[in-house]
């Protein structure tokens, strides 16, 4: 009998997985930090014996190589993509045995990159699921555009033509299961749903439903923007990750936090925003820890910039160490727990700002304040509040300059991006409003709104 595990990678909005039988198994696009994945194996009672990537990845750091070191397993890596270690080179239509009657079988799926690599797993010769890495996703497809610029046309292409290979070679019972497409930015779409089949993917996703000239024209045109960091992380992927060191970063005090700002540092609030807008640390940025940590700050992060991280509770210092990991953030400068009591120096108040609502917004009247609206284009794009100003939350911090002078009551879409945004505003002296509400109300409350 085989089995497989899903490792959830909630954060970045991937999945990993653990594959195999009685005895041995395989780890598919292992996360980073690899302890769970052999957290994982420990449960099941087997070894690791293959560790396997679909692609080099470009919005993570993977754990590959260093699991297959640690497991003592072949490292099966796409025989196309450029790596600078020792690796088995993986090509169309290889098979490897994992367990007694379970087998892993490549399969070329170019489109998310050239060289990208789907697995079929077989149990006893019968094909059960495949992990499709960035290929076929649920409800929709990795996108093309991440490599190469001038190659995005024909990557789309290829994601077509890779769809249908795998819905033509696959029986319509096989489970789909990508690593990509729960909140990745990988994705050129968000999934709907939680688990698939070749099957419903036939009936269902637009790569197998349109034609491939309107296909590539609607994936072209639904493209978001692309978070920064990922420039970053595929090479150091084809480099080899060095191994993650998640011991707690060295203790900053008072004195150490303002002398960290003073330098230009960033001093990174990882508390949720109300208890951040009641009181911090003047000069402070307020990501979430339960929000889009890793993306967010990594996106936003000028690259190797230093970084401190200002946690309530020591366990939530090492859960936002081990998001940062994932994405190449791997040492804090420093961090320390508590509270504003204790970051903040002896005779010096804490900052803070007011939060509010749509509501609040048209009581007042937009006439009277800077409305600034940090939601990407594409969400902007379904229709905005008359006379804001729009500045992408992953691009306010290098265009402060453009946000016009008076009081600013800043939203986005939910809350949290407005929350980094308004602490952002904050550090730079702004008179700053944070509207903590879901856009839908803002027509609920009588704002005047705009689209086209």
């Amino acid at each position: 009998m085989f089995f497989v595990d899903t490792i959830e990678l909630e954060g970045l909005g991937n999945r990993s997985y653990l594959a195999g039988g009685e005895q041995t198994a395989a780890a598919v696009d292992p996360p980073r930090d690899i302890d769970r994945v052999l957290a994982a194996a420990a449960r099941r009672g087997v070894r690791i014996s293959h560790v396997v990537e679909t692609h080099i990845h470009n919005d993570y750091v993977t754990g590959g190589l260093e699991l297959a070191r640690t497991a003592g397993a072949a490292y099966l890596v796409p025989a196309g993509a450029r790596v600078s270690f020792p690796r088995v080179p993986v090509s169309d239509g290889d098979t490897v045995g994992i367990d007694a009657g379970v087998t892993l079988t490549a399969m070329a799926t170019p489109g998310h990159t050239p060289h990208h690599t789907s697995y079929v797993l077989h149990d006893a010769g019968r094909p059960v699921a495949a992990f499709t890495g960035g290929s076929l996703l649920i409800g929709t497809v990795g996108r093309p555009d991440l490599v190469e610029p001038r190659l995005t046309e024909q990557l789309a292409r290829a994601q077509h033509a890779s769809a249908h290979r795998l819905a033509t070679d696959l029986p319509d019972a096989t489970a789909v299961l990508p690593t990509h497409g729960f909140g990745s930015f990988c994705s050129s779409a968000q999934s709907e749903g939680d688990a698939s089949t070749i099957g419903k993917e036939k009936a269902g996703n637009a790569a197998l439903t349109a034609d491939v000239d309107t296909f590539v024209a609607d994936l072209l045109a639904g493209l978001d923007d692309v978070p920064a960091y990922y420039a970053h992380m595929g090479p150091t992927n084809a480099a080899g990750p060095a191994p993650v060191d998640l011991t707690p970063p060295a203790p900053a005090d008072a004195e150490e936090i303002a002398a960290r700002l003073e330098a230009g540092e960033w001093v990174v609030d990882l508390r949720n925003r109300i208890a951040f807008a009641e009181g911090h640390v003047a000069g402070a940025l307020n990501f979430e820890a339960d929000g889009k940590l890793a993306t967010y700050l990594a996106w936003m992060v000028p690259w190797g910039k230093p970084v401190t991280l200002l946690a309530e509770s020591a366990g939530q210092l090492a859960d936002a160490q081990r998001e940062l990991v994932r994405v190449g953030i791997d040492r804090p400068a420093a961090a320390a727990t508590g509270g504003p009591d204790r970051w903040v120096r002896e005779g010096e108040p804490p900052a803070s700002f007011p939060r509010s609502t749509f509501a609040g917004l048209a009581e007042l009247g937009t006439d009277r304040v800077v409305v600034l609206d940090v939601r990407r284009d594409a969400e902007r794009a379904g229709g905005w509040i008359e006379g804001s100003v729009h500045i992408p939350v992953h691009e306010l911090h290098r265009r402060l300059g453009e946000v016009p002078d008076g009081t600013v009551w800043v939203h986005c879409a939910g809350g949290m991006r407005a929350a980094i945004a308004a602490s952002l505003l904050d550090a730079a002296g702004r008179d700053v409003v944070a509207v903590d509400d879901g856009f839908d109300s803002a027509t609920d409350a009588g704002l005047p709104l705009t689209s086209g």
